[in-house]
């Protein structure tokens, strides 16, 4: 009897201890919930509102979402993995984002770095970009910020759409006739506006383009250090020119 007297008395305690604890931590959490770290390792972080929605996405290259649903929605399915960061609106559509990579490979090594902002539920409308090859002997770097057109009526999801329907056309002549029918209902498409920065021909100047895409005007140095400006019409033709090389 004195044995399971002792055992109730113990189990009893026990109970007490963990309900006390069960308060301590519950009413600690709730008045603290802040918590600081010296090193934090992690694959990837979803920073998200008090809803769910991810508003920001930080990850290594492996977790970077492909097929993956964020918020709902399939990102990009073709699009490679990188690490990086990716910005979302209030509504959880894609806003822009930070990625970037660098590697040795065949031919010497590729890396580069993209900061690009899309306009709303589209692409991006501006990007702050660079670019490092190293083929063989030759070495290219070019970067620049550019801004860029895009649709009227594009939007993630339709984009998205279109470019699995055009994916599935095996003839050319027919996918290219598609592409046109689409750029004319202003889904797809879009084109840059002006370039600021350096050329893979180590320009370095102001690219002024028109709505197609095509260059109009462009003010350099070039990789002789000499001042250049050129005026081209819709076929790429240059129609004026002005050089501060010296004669």
């Amino acid at each position: 009897m004195k044995i399971e007297k002792e055992i109730k008395l113990l189990r009893g305690a026990v109970i007490a201890s963990l309900a006390l604890s069960a308060v301590i931590l519950t009413t600690g959490m709730k008045a603290n919930n802040d918590a600081r770290f010296e090193t934090l390792s992690v694959e990837r972080i979803n920073i998200i509102e008090a809803d769910g929605t991810v508003k920001m996405l930080l990850t290594n290259t492996a977790r970077f979402p492909t097929t993956e649903e964020v918020n709902g929605k399939v990102l990009n399915e073709d699009r490679k993995k990188r690490s990086g960061m990716l910005f979302f609106n209030e509504e959880g559509i894609e806003a822009g984002g930070f990625i970037y990579d660098g590697s040795k490979n065949a031919r010497g090594h590729s890396a580069g770095m993209s900061l690009t902002f899309d306009k709303y539920d589209g692409d991006q409308v501006m990007q702050l970009l660079t670019v490092d090859e190293k083929r063989g002997d030759r070495r290219v770097i070019r970067s620049g910020l550019a801004f860029n057109d895009r649709p009227e009526f594009e939007t993630q999801d339709k984009t998205r759409e279109i470019m699995r329907e055009l994916t599935q056309i095996a003839d050319r002549a027919e996918r290219h006739k598609k592409i046109a029918e689409y750029e004319k209902q202003g889904l797809i498409g879009g084109a840059p506006r002006i370039l600021l920065g350096k050329t893979a021909e180590q320009n370095n100047g102001l690219f002024l383009f028109a709505k197609d895409g095509s260059p109009r005007a462009m003010f350099y140095v070039d990789e002789h250090d000499e001042v250049q400006l050129q005026f081209m019409n819709s076929k790429g033709e240059v129609t004026h020119t002005w050089s501060g090389a010296t004669k």
